[in-house]
């Protein structure tokens, strides 16, 4: 399964990357707004916006390049690794 993370913290990014690989799941973490974000993301199985610590412009990039696929949106407001646990324990197969 192919997880894309957008928001979250810097600090966290490997933190991240770890919890999706005890649940077998690819993970790109983007925490700035980069050029060329719309090409990175891809076509993931799972895409969590972490929408506390992100940008409007992030979001909407980030939502406007999966819209009309068949990806699963999550939103939590709360970038902590137990939020992204919570979502992985309810989204991923484990």
């Amino acid at each position: 399964m192919s997880v894309v993370i957008v928001g979250g913290n810097d600090r966290m990014v490997r933190q991240y990357k770890d919890l999706c690989n005890k649940y077998s799941c690819d993970a790109k973490v983007f925490t700035q707004m980069k050029s060329g974000l719309k090409s990175q993301i891809g076509y993931p199985d799972l895409l969590v916006l972490f929408t506390h610590t992100m940008s409007h412009k992030m979001l909407n990039c980030a939502l406007n390049e999966t819209k009309g696929q068949k990806i699963k949106v999550v939103r939590s407001h709360s970038s902590s690794l137990s939020a992204l646990k919570n979502i992985l324990d309810e989204h991923a197969i484990a």
